[in-house]
């Protein structure tokens, strides 16, 4: 396995990543993605909610199955390339909007009563992690969740799964708490819930 990245990730990597393959993650053909994704929804301790802040959308094929469970959802993505797709896939759902966002320098107005963090924290390093967490008490409403989901296997982002999950439950311990936990063999899911 290469070094791991000592700070998060850039703009560029994610950039380099779409403009090879226009879903270089296979989001749309994998059935180790569909059955996150449907153990992610599945895990939501609300059937429907107001709105929802959903961060890295990738090409939105996990934001097109929750827009069924929510009024609004607001989805970012750091990758132009990625949220042209989402767009494409989404045109239909006018309660989705889309936006090109640096997390967590950059974060939208407004507040959520559901924050989705698929598989994204690991790509951020420890001190930006602290910053997100920041971010989502500001914009988190009271008695709303957060699903944190991470794949667990080796790679080279900044943190682990286990690490990225771990120090964003332990940085968000003062207004969250653990609602809901699974692990696979491949991935982690975590509920957290308002308070």
């Amino acid at each position: 396995m290469t070094d791991r990245h000592a700070h998060s990730l850039p703009a560029s990597y994610f950039d380099e990543r779409y403009a090879a393959d226009p879903d270089p993650w296979q989001f749309e053909t994998s059935a180790y993605e569909r059955a996150k994704y449907q153990a992610s929804l599945e895990a939501l301790p609300r059937a429907r909610y107001a709105s929802a802040l959903e961060v890295g959308c990738s090409i939105g094929v996990l934001t097109e199955a929750l827009a069924q469970r929510c009024d609004a959802v607001f989805s970012v993505d750091l990758a132009e390339r990625a949220l042209d797709r989402a767009r494409k896939r989404c045109r239909s759902l006018p309660h989705v909007r889309f936006a090109l966002a640096r997390v967590p320098d950059q974060w939208p107005e407004g507040t959520f009563d559901l924050i989705l963090l698929s598989e994204v924290v690991y790509y951020l390093d420890a001190a930006d992690v602290g910053r997100l967490v920041a971010r989502v008490r500001g914009s988190l409403r009271p008695g709303g969740a957060v699903l944190l989901v991470h794949w667990t296997g080796e790679t080279h982002y900044p943190l682990t799964g286990d690490e990225a999950a771990e120090c964003f439950i332990g940085g968000a311990d003062a207004f969250l708490r653990v609602h809901g936990h699974t692990r696979t063999d491949k991935y982690r899911l975590d509920v957290l819930a308002g308070f």
